[in-house]
């Protein structure tokens, strides 16, 4: 055996004549003792050359040659047989020689795909037919994802072929290794035609694969509008559970991939359940997921709660949440514009990715203040903002948030000397929980702060009464100095009440101008409202 043939970049001699069709020129070499068994470097023998190339008297030649009773059976490295090659390339005359000589139409290469298959993706409908008069089975996987025909002729919108495999018996039904049946990948590809032609052969428009999706679920996902259409004209159900793990529905997969017109499509027929239900999702937060502003707003336009409910699927509280999770800033505006609840939380959000604006916007807001399970996090997001105490801490303690409710011990050890300054301004320094004295003491021992010195004695009695108002009016009086501004006091003291004197000692003009200017002819003073009140304070105990 002459091995440079078997292992070249060409074919042997008589591989080359059955590639050109050449009968004479194969009979003479087959004649002189060339072996028509020696693969080339695809594992190729002559019988193959023959039977891609539409060689059908070459064919007939090598299997009268042939040199043993399983040479129609010889594979390439890929377990293709001649029959295999012969269905791919469209080859009618060398199909039925090879199924003539007895070659099996169900022979299957090393992916499982039998001939049948192949005659199908490539669209040959008279060898679909030629297999299946030669015992073809048209039911099965015909390929290692276990797709049949009709899978494959449904995805390439075949319809001819699709009418052959079904008038032949082929199930309408059949599933892959998925779950997927032929209904499905019409659905999925958007293969109008093929979708049609099951369905008026009474194809399942609700069947489920392995994870619960529907060809409906699958059409909305990937924007298939006039799939859609037909599937609900149809009876398909559009509150069917469609996924194993995340809640979801259609109308979900329209929403997060942007398609609005299926979302009009689906919002008046899906139940409103998934809206605010427990343990369901609103599909609000698959808008937000899919940054789809439109489709966001037609949700809410629509009446879908721009609170929804808490969404463990995403480990968000809200869509709010989900909003800052994803960092689409640009969505915060139209849920404003729906009436969500601003939650404590998302105040943390904001500091944690420096919006420091919309934080203070959020106050004005009405946004309610850090609490309860909401706390603790809260306060590890102060941490990563402490250096830029200014930007935010002055706001929140303006807006009535107790500050001895940041004051943990991990905190007080995280933030700087100026920030523990600041916050004491807003506190009654001799009256804090024991606990967060001791913590203070022992901040002071290990970095040497030094407090500010009138924190050794006992506040001013207008401090006190300060504090005392200040707790009597509560947060929702406290968002603006509207309110203060508005009580029968000289404008000194509301500018007391206001900590205007501790803003303007900690350099922080900006929230003095937070709070709103006052108004041009207002009386002023030469000396600060502290100053007044101290004097107050004194002619009061002299007085005693």
């Amino acid at each position: 055996m002459d091995f440079t043939e078997a292992y070249s970049d060409r074919c042997s001699a008589a591989g080359l004549a059955a590639r050109r069709g050449d009968a004479a020129a194969l009979r003479e070499l087959v004649a002189q003792g060339y072996s028509i068994d020696v693969p080339d470097n695809r594992g190729w023998v002559p019988l193959h050359e023959a039977a891609a190339h539409d060689s059908a008297g070459c064919l007939r030649l090598l299997l009268q040659a042939a040199p043993s009773d399983d040479y129609i059976n010889s594979k390439t490295f890929e377990g293709m047989c001649a029959l295999h090659l012969s269905a791919r390339y469209g080859s009618l005359e060398s199909v039925r020689v090879l199924l003539e000589a007895g070659a099996d139409p169900n022979e299957v290469t090393t992916e499982a795909t039998t001939p049948l298959f192949l005659a199908v993706e490539n669209g040959h409908a008279d060898i679909v037919n030629l297999l299946l008069q030669h015992g073809a089975n048209v039911k099965g996987p015909h390929c290692w994802s276990g797709w049949n025909s009709l899978h494959q002729a449904s995805f390439q919108g075949c319809t001819e072929i699709m009418k052959i495999l079904l008038e032949k018996g082929a199930s309408k039904e059949c599933k892959d290794d998925f779950g997927i049946t032929p209904l499905f990948v019409a659905a999925q590809y958007g293969k109008l035609e093929s979708l049609r032609l099951l369905v008026s052969h009474g194809a399942d428009v609700n069947s489920q694969a392995k994870d619960k999706a529907t060809p409906l679920l699958i059409a909305a996902q990937e924007g298939h509008v006039a799939c859609v259409e037909l599937l609900l004209s149809k009876g398909a159900d559009p509150n069917l559970y469609c996924n194993e793990d995340n809640w979801q529905l259609p109308i979900h997969a329209a929403a997060e991939m942007g398609h609005k017109k299926i979302l009009e499509l689906l919002i008046p027929i899906t139940d409103r359940i998934c809206d605010k239900g427990k343990g369901k999702v609103s599909p609000v937060y698959s808008a937000v997921y899919g940054g789809n502003k439109e489709c966001l707003e037609m949700l809410l336009k629509e009446g879908y709660s721009p609170d929804a409910q808490e969404c463990l699927n995403f480990d968000c509280r809200s869509p709010m949440c989900m909003v800052f999770q994803k960092e689409f800033f640009y969505f915060i505006d139209i849920f404003l514009k729906y009436g969500i609840t601003l939650l404590g939380i998302n105040l943390g959000y904001c500091l944690f990715h420096e919006k420091f604006t919309l934080f203070q916007r959020f106050l004005k807001l009405g946004c309610s203040l850090p609490s309860g399970d909401q706390l603790l996090e809260f306060i590890s997001y102060t941490i990563k903002a402490h250096e830029e105490y200014k930007e935010w801490l002055p706001y929140l303690l303006l807006a009535g948030f107790n500050p001895v409710n940041l004051m943990r011990r991990f905190w007080i050890f995280s933030v700087s000397e100026s920030t523990l300054n600041f916050i004491l301004e807003f506190t009654n320094w001799k009256r804090l929980p024991p606990a967060v004295e001791q913590d203070l003491t022992d901040y002071k021992e290990k970095f040497t702060w030094t407090p500010k010195s009138h924190f050794a004695f006992i506040p001013s009695l207008s401090h006190l009464c300060r504090l005392e108002i200040r707790a009597i009016l509560t947060s929702k009086r406290l968002r603006s100095d509207r309110f203060i501004r508005e009580l029968p006091l000289p404008a000194c003291l509301q500018d007391y009440l206001l900590y205007l004197d501790v803003l303007r000692v900690s350099a922080i003009p900006e929230a003095e101008d937070y709070l709103g200017q006052r108004e041009e002819g207002a009386p002023s003073t030469s000396h600060s409202a502290a100053e007044d009140a101290e004097r107050r304070d004194t002619s009061v105990t002299s007085t005693r």
